[in-house]
């Protein structure tokens, strides 16, 4: 599969917390900024990060502060950048301030943007830039030097850039990094250009910063990666101006499974720090999103399933443990049987052919209401199809109320009968769900002696198609022995389904309490 030089080691710099910042809307905290950069250096092993522009702000110098101690007292230093600018030093006297070592300094890598921005000539910019790096020097700060706007560059006036690389090449700057800053190339183009800066300056280290303004930011990373680039700038989840930067993950993969590259990512890592990223930034990641996406290891045809049962004939080299992840088997309207037997068998069920077509007509019947049907509904499903009563449930809500009102915090009082045994307790809560959640777990806490589940999301949405004086849909995630469960309900009050939701899980997990006695 490989297209590129065999085993073509590729360093990467991410930048999520500069560039990716600028995505519209997105503003990290200080500590935010320290736990992502942690998270990328420690757990996602990149090599570098670019962790803010100089002079922004004094909530930004604190952060740059908090990363480099914590940097230092790991003698990780180097691997910490931010982006200066031909100022004379006052970026230099900021990055100084803030900790760093490091400056990715920003000139003008066309000459509409020297002429026209600066007012300036080639030469009079050449000069500014030959003094700054003069000044980091010596100061002990390395310097990078990005040709900002490089792609126009090439693309208008191809002389102006090769005439700035020839007069920067022996002042000490470690990597010239190439931004497309305006998002206008496409591959060819790319590589047109890239096999030029290549062959003229061999013993150049190159990175190729990309942007994604026609989609096609990885492909135009590729394209750099197959003609000679060195490094790579990326975001997570493919943050950044505009529309955003080249995604770490897609370009972790496709480097290694199509270009036999190899890097110092950790895949596993790729999911848990996707997620972390979409939870500090706000923006969330589509389900169809490439290796981090909820929906993209789920199988929702039935011939797929089949087929998966049949030698994984419809997988590929994405194999969703790469990534700390599993495949899962959707239920719904374009279920057939193989769907279903592969979530039974995760659940360690067995049906008999007959009641086999009939649990699957009945999910084909929620899905085409547009209900959703997750794996811990198919008990409930089984037992409503194959008339099982009510009472198969050890679990069971035999009354609750809840109550608020004005300056007062909200009340449950639940009666709940486990096998033969009546409970009943109230508590109070910081809302109506929350106070039944609490009187519940005094029941298994105090009352049982069990450990009760962790509520780890919470989501109430009108079911696709709905109207907003239709059912309300439930759905809460829940972690219990180091095990994701999910169950959701629907009701006309999302309080309501919300409870429905709990006893589902409260008898899924019941059997678990039954293992740890023998």
């Amino acid at each position: 599969m490989g297209l590129g030089k065999p085993s073509t080691f590729i360093e990467i710099m991410d930048t999520t917390l500069r560039d990716g910042e600028q995505t519209s809307g997105v503003s990290f905290m200080p500590h935010e900024k320290l736990i992502i950069c942690r998270a990328l250096l420690e757990d996602l092993c990149v090599d570098r990060v670019e962790v803010a522009s100089a002079r922004v702000s004094d909530g930004e110098l604190e952060a740059v502060q908090r990363i480099t101690r914590w940097a230092a007292s790991k003698d990780i230093l180097d691997r910490i950048e931010v982006l200066g600018f031909v100022d004379d030093g006052k970026s230099l006297d900021w990055i100084e301030r803030a900790g760093g070592r490091c400056i990715n300094l920003l000139c003008k890598g066309s000459r509409r943007h020297c002429e026209e921005q600066l007012g300036k000539t080639l030469e009079e910019h050449i000069q500014d830039i030959r003094r700054n790096v003069e000044m980091a020097n010596s100061r002990g700060i390395a310097v990078n030097l990005y040709l900002e706007d490089w792609s126009g560059g090439m693309q208008s006036d191809e002389q102006y850039v090769f005439a700035l690389m020839d007069a920067l090449q022996d002042i000490g700057i470690r990597r010239f990094m190439l931004p497309d800053t305006l998002g206008i190339l496409n591959p060819l183009d790319l590589i047109s250009y890239m096999r030029r800066m290549v062959q003229r300056y061999p013993d150049t280290h190159f990175d190729f910063h990309a942007h994604n303004d026609y989609d096609l930011a990885v492909s135009n990373v590729l394209a750099a990666v197959l003609i000679g680039a060195r490094g790579l700038h990326t975001a997570i989840n493919g943050l950044g101006e505009r529309a955003g930067n080249a995604p770490l993950a897609s370009v972790q993969a496709i480097l290694k499974d199509h270009f036999n590259a190899r890097t110092h990512i950790n895949e596993e890592e790729l999911n848990k720090v996707a997620h972390m990223v979409e939870s500090y930034s706000g923006i969330a990641i589509p389900p169809n999103k490439p290796i981090t996406g909820s929906a993209v290891f789920t199988q929702v045809a039935g011939v797929h399933a089949d087929g998966d049962k049949k030698n994984g004939l419809y997988q590929n080299a994405l194999k969703p443990e790469r990534f700390g992840r599993r495949r899962e088997y959707a239920l719904g309207k374009a279920s057939g049987k193989a769907n279903v037997l592969m979530n039974l068998k995760e659940l360690g069920l067995d049906l008999s052919d007959e009641d086999m077509k009939k649990v699957t007509d009945r999910i084909i019947e929620l899905g085409d209401k547009k209900e959703i049907v997750t794996q811990e509904d198919l008990p409930f499903i089984i037992r409503d199809v194959l008339k099982h009563s009510e009472s198969d449930d050890r679990v069971r809500l035999l009354s609750y109320m809840v109550s608020t009102a004005f300056g007062l915090r909200p009340m449950a009082q639940v009666r709940l009968q486990i096998d033969d045994e009546v409970y009943e307790e109230s508590a109070q809560g910081d809302g109506q769900y929350d106070a039944f959640v609490r009187a519940v777990r005094h029941i298994y806490r105090d009352r049982l002696g069990r450990k009760f589940p962790w509520l780890s999301n919470y989501a109430v949405t009108i079911p696709p198609g709905g109207r907003t004086d239709a059912l309300v849909q439930t759905t809460i995630e829940w972690t219990f022995r180091d095990h994701n469960y999910r169950t959701h309900a629907l009701d006309a009050d999302q309080t309501e389904a919300a409870i429905k939701a709990t006893i589902k899980l409260l008898n899924i997990i019941e059997p678990l309490y039954e293992q740890e006695k023998a």
